[in-house]
């Protein structure tokens, strides 16, 4: 299919930008995650995307606000996958838990994984105020409020230390998915959770 530019008499019409700028968000979210928000310029995202260097100013206003975009819909799909582990578990939080970290022990086994797109946002960005670190830095501190209230709801001894534990299991597991693959640590990674959380509410 031909590319349309920008002298195309359809281009600019406003029916055509949300198509624009769907396209430019989920290019840019690929790409992203598989090469880093660094490593990616916007002279690359707006070819691959078919779209105009200009299309993507108007819907996002800089590669910032574009990269703190796709970091909002990564949380947004976490959130959704951890709730989905949450309601396949009424009231019992250890196996929610447990769910959702053999659901990550499966991706992280995947060719192509890149680990966290958040995580990896902040050590492309150490300490800078960077728009889409901010994305990053909320996420973190969601999660573990959350963690550390499923603690205490399983009745641990210390829920702070034990969503701590959990916390760097899976940030451990974001890293060594990417080193290892199918045969890394994070094909143990349910039961070290399981060992530390029982060790913890015993």
């Amino acid at each position: 299919m031909a590319t349309k530019h920008s002298s195309d008499p359809v281009h600019d019409e406003p029916a055509d930008k949300p198509r624009a700028a769907e396209r430019i968000r989920s290019t840019a979210r690929e790409l992203f995650y598989r090469e880093g928000i660094r490593a990616i310029g916007v002279e690359q995202i707006v070819q691959d995307a078919g779209v105009t260097k200009p299309s993507l100013y108007r819907s996002y206003g800089s590669k910032d606000d574009l990269a703190a975009a796709y970091l909002r819909d990564y949380d947004a799909e976490f959130w959704v996958r951890f709730e989905q582990s949450v309601a396949a578990h009424p009231g019992d939080p250890k196996a929610q838990l447990l769910d959702y970290f053999g659901g990550l022990a499966e991706r992280a086994a995947k060719p192509g994984y890149r680990g966290c797109g958040l995580t990896n946002t902040v050590v492309e960005y150490p300490g800078a105020d960077h728009p889409a670190c901010k994305v990053s830095q909320a996420h973190k501190r969601k999660l573990r409020k959350r963690l550390t209230a499923m603690a205490e709801a399983m009745g641990a001894a210390s829920p702070e230390t034990l969503a701590d534990g959990l916390q760097l299991l899976l940030e451990g597991t974001y890293a060594s998915g990417q080193l290892f693959g199918r045969d890394g640590p994070a094909r143990s990674l349910v039961a070290v959770a399981e060992r530390l959380i029982d060790a913890s509410c015993g």
